[in-house]
């Protein structure tokens, strides 16, 4: 994968948007199905030519994008920020832990094949995504913690939609790392990576 602020903006745009989706299920018991649907097919994409190419485009992040200008020019939502950043650092947790990335991989793998009969928005795939975060990343610390309403939380749907969603926001921290994103990019090369988000988010204007 190439090492570009073009690809870790991609990267990057893709953690918050996943992040973002889980967020407002956890607060209000929906998100925008687009964008989800968007981030849990990225999970599909192992072998995509391009950071793009894993989310069908640039047009499909821009909520990620939009979210990234605000927090790379005055970083107000630490909520937000906190999720990401807990990505990113379980990210590197996995990287090092074979035994999960292939548990993942021949996850994927099993859904992939059953597309057919239950597609990516599915409640089906929905689950088996969920259920592999759990066998998968839930077992690695630091945990990840989302806060918002009971009523939303403790609804199995929710929660399955919540996990999953956590999934695509690893599979995008794995997309940062690739790109030569690490603990210090976003402190060096945060006007870099502001300048290109700003491009991106003109490019789709």
């Amino acid at each position: 994968m190439p090492q570009t602020d073009h690809d870790r903006v991609i990267a990057l745009a893709a953690t918050m948007q996943a992040a973002d989706l889980v967020r407002s299920i956890a607060r209000r018991g929906q998100a925008n199905s687009d964008d989800a649907e968007i981030c849990l097919g990225s999970l599909l994409q192992i072998d995509a030519p391009s950071s793009a190419d894993i989310y069908g485009g640039i047009l499909h992040l821009q909520a990620g994008l939009c979210l990234l200008e605000q927090q790379l020019q005055n970083p107000r939502d630490m909520e937000l920020t906190r999720y990401v950043v807990t990505l990113l650092r379980l990210e590197r947790r996995l990287a090092r832990r074979n035994d999960l990335l292939l548990l993942l991989r021949n996850g994927i793998e099993d859904i992939t094949r059953n597309l057919a009969h239950f597609p990516i928005g599915h409640s089906n795939t929905i689950a088996r995504f969920a259920d592999l975060y759990l066998k998968t990343l839930s077992t690695l610390s630091p945990r990840i913690m989302v806060s918002g309403d009971p009523i939303h939380l403790n609804n199995s749907e929710n929660a399955n939609r919540i996990r999953a969603l956590l999934l695509a926001g690893i599979r995008a921290a794995i997309l940062w790392r690739q790109s030569g994103g690490g603990r210090l990019t976003l402190l060096l090369r945060r006007n870099a990576l502001l300048r290109e988000t700003r491009q991106l988010l003109s490019d789709i204007a």
